[in-house]
């Protein structure tokens, strides 16, 4: 079984990236999907499960969590925290080839040896496709969306140090760094594949 994660920043590119390279490698591929799972299995709505695990504010969530879940009173965020790692260990028992985009897979999984990338690409690149994505429905001014992707980035940096001992985009956690800035995603898909392919030939 072959893994391949994707850690990203806010606006990178880091989920389309991640989904054109399980196209083209034909393997299965998480995001999403994986919100939808807990959700189900806690009959709760998806985006409210997407706020808990993306948007919302940890600064109530103990920094003792990823050492004990029993030594701690578990709030809806470390309920939902716990439920996710259940479920990305449970893909990975599938034992089928995927590709997880974020929520520490990397970490995680890493028993499983998977391939670790980190997304990433300077601000103006970034707001710029937030602007032609999801976000231009939302009306935000540049300064908001400059905004609304320093905070996402944060709370990601603060949900890795709730539940590993690794700090979020350290260029050493990760197998291959890329800068998406000057870059078309479908091209670089491309690239990053055959990169991949001669990692789990050598690995």
């Amino acid at each position: 079984m072959k893994i391949i994660t994707v850690s990203r920043e806010f606006g990178s590119g880091g989920r389309e990236l991640g989904k054109r390279l399980a196209d083209l490698l034909k393997w299965d591929y998480y995001d999403k999907e994986i919100i939808t799972a807990i959700a189900d299995k806690k009959n709760l709505d998806e985006k409210y499960v997407f706020r808990m695990l993306e948007d919302h504010g940890w600064k109530s969530v103990p920094l003792s969590f990823k050492s004990t879940f029993s030594s701690v009173t578990l709030t809806m965020q470390t309920q939902l925290l716990v439920e996710q790692k259940q479920v990305i260990e449970a893909i990975a028992k599938a034992g089928k080839d995927c590709v997880i985009v974020g929520r520490n897979a990397d970490i995680l999984l890493r028993e499983y040896h998977p391939f670790n990338l980190f997304i990433c690409a300077d601000m103006e690149t970034k707001v710029q496709r937030c602007m032609e994505s999801a976000l231009e429905k939302e009306n935000l001014s540049r300064k908001e969306i400059e905004k609304k992707i320093r905070t996402v980035d944060k709370n990601r940096s603060k949900i890795r140090e709730i539940m590993t001992d690794s700090k979020w985009g350290d260029k050493t956690a990760y197998h291959l760094v890329i800068n998406t800035t000057d870059w078309d995603l479908k091209e670089l898909a491309s690239s990053v594949k055959v990169f991949a392919d001669c990692w789990f030939q050598h690995r």
